[in-house]
Order: structure tokens, then sequence, then C-alpha cells
């Protein structure tokens, strides 16, 4: 048995033959001995070792057994160590009492009677190890406490997580059915009134400036349909890891003021302009489709909750990357809703009624966390938000 795992035993007496005497007889394979020839050198035995029992010869020079006794019990480390005195007076004087004050447990008289001398102490040593295989399991018991807790609490975070996902789904099949209906109610609709122009022989219904109105608002709906669709998809590619990026080299000043001049007929619908400040060419390596979607999402929703104030897009460069903002002046963010608004289905304001599934900012940042970007707004309520795509222009 190790050092650090035996039981400690202290033995103390001012005689050298005393000591190797009382070491003889306790000593076993299990024990360590620690023998002090005075209280001072007891004291420091004691302070730094954990000791099962203390014997103390009652009669020393100096500091004695009783003394010392006094000593460990004022000590919050050695107050609990049990103490038995060896004494050579007779019993009959009383040094019991004494004793027993002192806060011994036992006593014994010289000569020793070895039988008593080993049977004490044995019954020491086994109390000892059985506090200390006490407090192993105790401890044990609490460190298997403490992770049942945090096992317990993992399974209540995996149970909101899931229900939270389950509602999540819910309404996202309540959002998606909602969405799709509106523009697949419009073409129903369109398409029986075609059928019944048709049944009544009215061409006129058709004439080339109504046809190219039908033409247009299905269209309209058509795209709408294939924008929720393709937000569906680009979801479930990011939710199973399989967004992928195709880098070419991309002008990206020549696709921001595309872009800008496809939304403006968008953009007059709401009200709202769009506002176009690239002067300098900027190309990088990215995914033009997919820059493509950044750009489209941010101004669709400036343009959403921009309240018909014109919206500004600018575009710079830094030294290693392209800087793409859109600034608005609508409703703006509250800083507790920016938290969250670049999560899924999440919206700027709660019973949106605008359409889209409250995918566009979500998409636009796992897009820019794709090309090893950066995305980060600033807004406050009533003075509008601004949104900075940073891209690096040879990509991650």
């Amino acid at each position: 048995m190790t050092h650090d795992s035996s039981t400690k035993l202290l033995i103390v007496d001012d005689l050298p033959e005393n000591l190797r005497a009382l070491n003889a007889l306790i000593r076993e394979h299990d024990r360590s001995i620690y023998q002090a020839s005075s209280g001072e050198e007891a004291l420091a035995l004691l302070l730094e070792h954990d000791f099962a029992l203390a014997i103390l010869d009652v009669q020393m020079p100096g500091m004695d057994g009783f003394e010392l006794a006094q000593l460990m019990r004022g000590t919050e480390k050695t107050r609990h160590i049990p103490i038995v005195f060896v004494t050579a007076a007779g019993k009959e004087m009383n040094f019991s009492f004494q004793g027993y004050e002192s806060g011994a447990v036992d006593f014994l008289h010289k000569p020793l009677d070895i039988n008593a001398v080993q049977s004490k102490v044995n019954v020491f040593v086994a109390l000892h190890q059985q506090r200390m295989e006490t407090r192993r399991q105790v401890l044990a018991l609490e460190q298997s406490r403490l992770q049942q807790e945090a096992l317990l609490q993992e399974l209540r975070t995996t149970q909101a997580e899931l229900q939270r996902s389950l509602r999540m789904r819910d309404e996202f099949m309540s959002m998606v059915a909602h969405e799709l209906r509106t523009p697949l109610n419009t073409l129903f609709l369109e398409t029986q009134m075609r059928t019944l122009n048709l049944e009544r022989d009215n061409l006129a219904a058709f004439a080339p400036d109504k046809l190219q109105k039908m033409v247009e608002r299905d269209g309209r709906q058509i795209r709408s349909m294939v924008r929720l669709i393709d937000d569906m998809l680009d979801v479930s590619r990011i939710s199973s890891g399989k967004l992928s990026i195709r880098r070419e080299l991309v002008d990206l000043s020549e696709l921001v003021r595309r872009l800008a001049d496809d939304l403006s007929p968008y953009a007059a619908s709401t009200g709202s302009t769009l506002e176009l400040q690239a002067l300098e060419q900027i190309s990088g390596y990215w995914d033009a489709f997919r820059v493509e979607q950044i750009v489209v999402n941010l101004i669709s929703n400036a343009l959403r909750y921009g309240g018909g104030k014109p919206v500004a897009i600018s575009l710079a460069a830094t030294q290693n990357s392209a800087v793409i903002e859109v600034r608005d002046h609508g409703i703006g963010i509250s800083a507790k809703d920016q938290e969250r608004i670049f999560d899924a289905f999440e919206r700027v304001v709660q019973h949106d009624r605008s359409g889209g599934l409250g995918l566009g900012l979500f998409i636009t940042k796992q897009l820019v966390d794709a090309h090893g970007g950066a995305i980060t707004l600033q807004s406050q309520p009533g003075h509008g938000a601004l949104f900075s795509v940073t891209l690096p222009l040879a990509g991650s």
C-alpha cells in the first residue's frame, strides 16, 4: 500500500525507547507511523497530516500530553482526531478525569498490555477507514448527483429545443401554406375569368394591352411562388450542410447597379426610390448567384420596412474586402430584436403582413458566412436600419 493511501498514526513520547516499542507494537502493512518526541514536534506533524489516531504520553517535559490535547481540540484541522493517553502513573492518581476533559477517548497504563493496545488501535484504524470510505461514497454520490442534474438539464434543453423545432415546423408549414395560397388563388381566379371570357367569346378581354397586364400579373405571382420555394430549398441546404459556393471573378459594381435597376419598379410600388452610390469598380471572387441573393434580400427588406422613404445602397472597397451597405429610414429595429433578427422565421415585427417566411435575413447571413464575410446591423426604433456586408475579395 502506498504511503498516501495508508492509515496514518501518531505516537508522541519524550523517550526514544518508548517510541520504538510502541511503533513495533502497532505497526501493520497498511499503516504509516509518525513519531514525535515533544508537543511542539507533534503539532507540526498534526498540521501537515491527517491522522486516524494520536497516542500521547501524558508526562513529558515542556508541553505535556494534556496541553497538547487541548491545543488539538482548539484547532479545526486536528479537532476530530481521536486521542489515547499513555501514562506510567497509577490509576489511583485519577489522571483519567483530567484526560477526558482534555479530549481523550481512552487511556493506556504502563506497562502496556500488548493485546489491549493492538485491539484498541485496530478499532480506531477500522473506524477511520470506515469514515474515509463513507466520505468517498458521499463524494461519489454528490458527483453522481451533479452529473444527473447536468444530464437532466441537458435533457430539458434538448426537450425545449425539440418543442421549439416542432413549433417552428408547424409555424413554417402554416406560413408556407398561407404565402403560397395567395399567388395560387390569384392565378386560379385569373384562370377562371379567362375561361369565362373564352366561353362567352369575349375576345376583347384579351386585347394586347389587357393581355400584357395579364402576363405581368401572372409573372409576379409565379416569381413570388418561386421565391418562396427557393427560400425553402436554401434553408434545407443550410440545415443539411449542403450549401455550395461556386467562386468566379465577379464585377460587384456592375452586379449591384443591375439589381438596383431591376428592383426600381418594386421600389416605386412601395412609394420608395433606390439611391445607389457605387462610383468605383470593385471585383472579387464570389458566387455571383449567392451575392445577388444577399443584395436582393437586403434591398427587399429595406423596402418592406422602409416606410416608403428612399433606400440608399452604397458600395466601397477596403484593402482586402468589399463592403455593401443598405440603409433605410423606416421603423428601425430594437436592440432586443436585433439579437434574433438573423434567426430563421424571425421578422422585424410580429404578425407581419408584408409577406415572406422570415427567412431573408437568415439566408443572407448564412450566405455571407459561407463567403467568409460578416454582416452587421446598426439600428434604433424609428430611425431606420443600416445593414453592412463585408466580403473578402479573394474568398476565404
